[in-house]
């Protein structure tokens, strides 16, 4: 029987056509019921911001979402909306830390790095994703590290950091753990809204999707408290062999995830993560920083031949 590695309240089609009962989805995590298109505003300048005149706030009544379409040419989240002047208008939202270079591998080079990921085990990981990780083991909740059993980083992702190197927003950028995951429509693969976590992981998450376009979904975080809205969300396509870099706004106020329904064929992401401020040069870890960075950057985990 095909087992999955899905704990608690997530699932995929794998535990669901087991009929294996699972907790229900708190409230906060649950992805919006309704998706129609309506759309989304900036924050107030100050505090004088009237919910009852705002046009998100009153299209967002009831059970509606508020829904914009990222548009990574504009660097604006843009929604159509219904007016009463003059029946169609648009809504432009400002959403910084989105940075997205698309065909940052050439066909060929994508389908030789898929090849060379496959060589390695997949694991059975949570909401129908696999994976492969290559970092220390971390306990976020106790915020703790262990290095042993991380040999670095894999040997692969050598000429990929050289040439993030290349782009100015990744000038220093310096990877510590590296994770795999793969998606895949025939077992409901998908991952809950989250925001990465900050004690540990560094200002720029950078994400390398292969074999097919993926939907990110973006929903409110605590950042938000302005937004009067129940349900906002921004829709970001993200193109195979695209690079993307979440920063700023985008990486900690926001909730981004992706839905079941949005992975339409096999999908593999390559994410990266940098080490946070108090572990690096005058941070209260640095000295645990600079050993996890050693190793990581040794580039000695070797795929197998």
């Amino acid at each position: 029987m095909t087992t999955c590695g899905c704990k608690g309240v997530r699932s995929c089609l794998v535990c669901e056509h087991n009929k294996e009962p699972r907790p229900a989805l708190p409230k906060e995590t649950a992805w919006p019921l309704t998706m129609e298109s309506v759309t989304l505003s900036g924050p107030p300048e100050d505090s004088s911001f009237d919910a009852t005149n705002c046009i998100i706030c009153q299209k967002s009544a009831g059970d509606k979402t508020v829904q914009f379409d990222y548009n990574h040419h504009m660097e604006l989240a843009v929604a159509q909306i219904d007016t009463e002047v003059s029946g169609k208008g648009s809504l432009a939202l400002l959403f910084p830390g989105v940075f997205l270079w698309t065909d940052f591998l050439t066909p060929q080079e994508e389908k030789s790095l898929v090849l060379m990921m496959d060589k390695d085990e997949w694991k059975p990981s949570q909401s129908g994703r696999r994976k492969q990780d290559y970092g220390p083991k971390v306990n976020f909740k106790k915020q703790r590290v262990r290095a042993a059993g991380f040999s670095g980083l894999p040997s692969l992702s050598r000429p990929l950091l050289h040439r993030m190197n290349q782009i100015p927003i990744l000038h220093d950028f310096k990877p510590v753990e590296q994770c795999h995951l793969e998606y895949d429509p025939c077992r409901g693969s998908a991952i809950d809204p989250h925001t990465d976590d900050a004690w540990l992981w560094g200002e720029r998450l950078v994400t390398l999707n292969l074999l097919s376009t993926v939907t990110l979904t973006f929903t409110r975080g605590d950042g938000e408290p302005w937004l009067a809205a129940r349900d906002v969300c921004v829709r970001l396509p993200v193109p195979p062999r695209s690079l993307m870099v979440l920063s700023g706004p985008a990486r900690h106020q926001w909730l981004h995830g992706v839905r079941r329904e949005d992975v339409c064929a096999r999908r593999v992401c390559v994410t990266f993560r940098e080490l946070s401020p108090a572990f690096c040069a005058g941070g209260v870890h640095e000295n645990e920083g600079n050993a996890l960075l050693q190793k990581a950057l040794s580039f000695r985990h070797h795929h197998v031949s």
